[in-house]
């Protein structure tokens, strides 16, 4: 996998931008399959920054249902919280 299907887009919340100034820490979606080491080289090699530590979660999708007696699910996903080194910040805006 290339650095552009391992990092999907970059999560932008209220969250994860005082994430981002106080603790230079921000949210990533990344592929499912993806594992801590292929998160950090695809997030250093697209932002060009450095990275010191990758902290991974699988996010379960939610339950929907609109007026039906069966529902769906929305598709689960797997988030990434990467902390940059000092010094190091990704521009979101």
């Amino acid at each position: 996998m290339n650095a552009f299907e391992i990092i999907k887009t970059a999560r932008l919340t209220e969250k994860g931008t005082r994430q981002g100034q106080l603790l230079n820490k921000y949210t990533v979606v990344a592929d499912p399959r993806a594992n801590k080491l292929q998160i950090k080289r695809a997030v250093e090699e697209l932002f060009k920054v450095k990275v010191v530590q990758v902290n991974t979660l699988n996010v379960q999708g939610k339950l929907r249902r609109k007026r039906r007696p069966d529902h769906g699910r929305s598709a689960n996903w797997k988030k990434a919280v990467v902390t940059l080194k000092k010094g190091d910040r990704i521009v979101l805006t």
